[in-house]
């Protein structure tokens, strides 16, 4: 069995490189990372707006903490639950979630 594995291998390398495929990860390729912040608090729009603005700061920290001088975000999407049915005054959760994406290695 291990032979098997060892022929495939050799053949297989020698056609990666013939077909452009590269498995090595260059510092110049992006990286990614997902980024979410919840708040809780009464009323629907509030707490999701909220979010939104309280991600945005999370991000901008996130980015300085690792060194990271260029990045972009993707679409931010904002979901909320009901916590507690009050009646008059219903309490929300609400999740923005977004996508930090940059080039090259963070410094950690």
């Amino acid at each position: 069995m291990r032979t098997r594995t060892l022929f495939a291998s050799a053949l297989a390398a020698p056609l990666m490189v013939l077909c452009g495929i590269a498995l090595i990860a260059t510092p110049a390729q992006a990286a990614c990372q997902k980024l979410g912040f919840s708040v809780n608090d009464y009323g629907k729009k509030g707490p999701a707006d909220d979010a939104k603005k309280l991600l945005d700061k999370y991000i901008a920290d996130y980015a300085k903490k690792n060194g990271i001088k260029s990045y972009r975000t993707g679409k931010k999407e904002v979901t909320c639950e009901l916590f507690l049915d009050v009646g008059l005054f219903d309490e929300y959760t609400c999740k923005a979630v977004a996508t930090l994406c940059w080039k090259g290695k963070p410094k950690r």
